[in-house]
């Protein structure tokens, strides 16, 4: 598998990352067996990079992902990250954001241990706390690299000046950050000045949680998880508008002889090496299908009819609720 490097200072990782969240979490039930078997084929396949939280299932994520890598012959290829720092009550629901100092360094005592390794990769906020200076929870992970538990620092849903301030303290090797052929915001700003400073980025939702695809349907509307019960681009007319624009890409799909969500990925893909999709496969066939996005070249004819396809403004729907839209530096919260 092609290798990319995760910005100047951070390590090279497989072109497509693997993002272990609905393994455990927000999208209904999931199957353990399947969950670590999809681990193992990418693995397998030569995927390198494995993200997780210790949000994710309040740390049930974690110890999947010890006991997938157990015995595994590519344990040793495994670059693991992982996010910390939301807050969520025994009920599941996300109660806030704690990035001080003693708490980073508390969670990331936790996450070693449900991991099982001695040292994070690459350990990041998974949101700004808005009333924690960046330098004071960089400064921690920084302290955290000294004494061998981490190896490099990450940032997710950042904007451009909380980007500098991270790194005038620490280099930063990556941001995690939604991106794809419909959330396009890193494009205003963010993008240029992670190149600038030499930040690699991991861009997730790659595939819109699952909208842009190619497999959902309106008959989806209102499943119990995530996208049926908080995410606007799911709901009513804004989710029949939605998959309207992906049967546009459909039509190209098909002329390149490959899937909806190949052309999505591949469409991320050729923003940029300085660029890993983490492709969010719960299954084998899934990931299988996601794989194949390494086959798929967009030309230039290609990628104008894609912006045609489906323009930058024309989703309907913010990706998150509004409430957690204002928790998103990236999006000019807080």
């Amino acid at each position: 598998m092609q290798q990319r490097s995760l910005g100047k200072t951070g390590p090279a990782t497989a072109h497509i990352g693997l993002g272990l969240m609905g393994m455990s979490d927000l999208y209904g039930p999931a199957d353990r067996t399947e969950s670590i078997a999809t681990i193992h084929a990418a693995l397998d396949a030569g995927i390198t990079l494995l993200d997780t939280g210790d949000l994710y299932g309040a740390g049930q994520n974690e110890m999947l992902l010890r006991d997938a890598l157990a015995g595994h012959s590519a344990r040793g290829n495994a670059l693991i990250s992982v996010k910390f720092g939301a807050q969520r009550d025994p009920d599941g629901a996300f109660v806030g954001i704690d990035n001080r100092p003693a708490s980073v360094k508390n969670y990331a005592a936790y996450s070693l241990r449900r991991l099982g390794v001695e040292a994070i990769d690459i350990y990041r906020p998974a949101r700004l706390d808005p009333t924690v200076p960046i330098e004071d929870t960089v400064g921690a992970i920084a302290d955290l690299i000294k004494a061998g538990h981490v190896k490099h620092i990450g940032l997710s849903e950042v904007g451009p000046d909380t980007l500098r301030r991270a790194h005038a303290v620490h280099p930063i090797a990556d941001l995690q950050i939604e991106y794809s052929m419909i959330s396009r915001g890193i494009e205003n700003g963010i993008l240029q000045t992670a190149r600038e400073l030499g930040i690699g980025i991991t861009a997730y939702g790659v595939l819109s949680r699952g909208l842009i695809s190619g497999h959902w349907s309106v008959r989806r509307e209102g499943e119990q998880d995530f996208r049926g019960l908080a995410s606007p681009r799911f709901q009513g007319e804004n989710l029949r508008h939605n998959l309207a624009l992906v049967e546009n890409v459909r039509e190209i799909a098909g002329r390149l002889r490959a899937s909806v969500a190949q052309v999505a990925i591949a469409w991320v893909l050729a923003q940029g090496n300085d660029i890993v999709p983490l492709v969010g496969a719960r299954t084998r066939q899934r990931l299988q299908e996601a794989l194949g996005a390494s086959g798929v070249t967009l030309s230039k004819a290609d990628l104008a009819a894609l912006a045609d396809a489906l323009p930058p403004n024309a989703i309907a729907g913010s990706r998150y609720s509004e409430q957690q839209m204002a928790h998103l530096d990236s999006e000019g919260g807080h």
